[in-house]
């Protein structure tokens, strides 16, 4: 047992990211029934649908599972009063200080984990008193951190600064990775994008098949005189482009931006107008099978690569 596995009471070391129009009940039950830590993403649901996928994932699991919370939610103060009357035991946060709800949710009994994309966040994150750290590179799928530090480097530069359990995420979907992460100085890994693509992802038929139909370059990090968010190509990317390549400021690049641009084209399929948030490792995955299948595959790699390095002769 390893210290994210024991933090958690989970059978692997993976955790599924909690990510917009894609996590919901059915994802995060599966990925718990398969032996991860699965996590419920609060960041496009409202209060009362989040209460409604937390109590469906208790019926649907007897193992732990979490809830992935962006601190920017303007409701904040009302989800984390309700994460805490429904029993929730598990925390990850984004987007925010750290310090502002750690004490709240510690004080209730919760883990907390931070996703940071910075050595400098990390060190907020450690010095607010979390359990646990992400540490996203920019490879990930959705909003990123401005620094565009890649996980490689991350996570290692993170692990100088902390000896909190750290968990890698960003360009993570096989076994092979999970090593890597883990010679890296991780002792977990987080896996969103290999997860959008399976059978109970609640994200739209077609983003899915856009994202297996996806190739090398196909991402690309934009807005990033907004909020730095990484999506696949297509029409509103080219829109967005086209404007900053003018120069155009802030005001006009959310006016093209828009309302649940996110929704639009991850749970209802635009695959033009909508915003298609996923990570650079889209260009490897080829098929959507079920999130048992996916654990076991990436379990079977990491055991494969592991043997296979310990057999490298490489004198010391």
């Amino acid at each position: 047992m390893n210290r994210i596995t024991g933090l958690f009471n989970i059978k692997y070391p993976i955790v599924q990211a909690g990510m917009l129009w894609a996590s919901g009940w059915r994802l995060a039950s599966a990925a718990a029934n398969s032996g991860c830590l699965g996590l419920i993403g609060a960041g496009s649901m409202y209060p009362d649908v989040l209460r409604e996928h937390i109590q469906k994932c208790k019926e649907a699991t007897s193992n732990p599972f979490g809830v992935n919370i962006p601190l920017l939610y303007p409701q904040i103060d009302e989800i984390m009063n309700m994460i805490v009357k429904e029993g929730v035991k598990i925390v990850f946060v984004s987007a925010g200080n750290p310090k502002t709800w750690t004490p709240f949710l510690k004080d209730h009994g919760i883990t907390v984990v931070h996703v940071v994309g910075s050595v400098k966040f990390a060190q907020k994150a450690h010095d607010a008193g979390v359990d646990a750290i992400v540490a996203e590179g920019f490879e990930a799928g959705g909003h990123n951190a401005r620094e565009e530090t890649t996980t490689m480097c991350l996570v290692p530069m993170v692990r100088q600064i902390t000896n909190l359990p750290l968990i890698a995420a960003g360009g993570i979907g096989s076994g092979r990775a999970m090593l890597a992460a883990m010679a890296l100085g991780a002792e977990g890994v987080q896996i969103g994008t290999r997860f959008v693509t399976s059978v109970e992802a609640s994200s739209h038929e077609a983003f899915k098949q856009s994202v297996i139909h996806s190739g090398e370059g196909d991402t690309v990090l934009t807005l990033k005189k907004l909020t730095p968010v990484r999506i696949l190509k297509n029409e509103f990317y080219h829109k967005v482009q086209e404007a900053e390549d003018r120069g155009a400021g802030i005001d006009e690049l959310k006016q093209i931006l828009g309302r649940a641009r996110a929704k639009k084209g991850m749970f209802e399929g635009d695959l033009q107008e909508g915003e298609l948030e996923i990570g650079q490792v889209a260009a490897a995955i080829r098929e959507i099978k079920p999130v048992s299948k996916i654990v076991n595959e990436i379990m079977e790699e990491f055991h494969k690569a592991k043997k296979e390095i310990a057999a490298l002769d490489i004198p010391e």
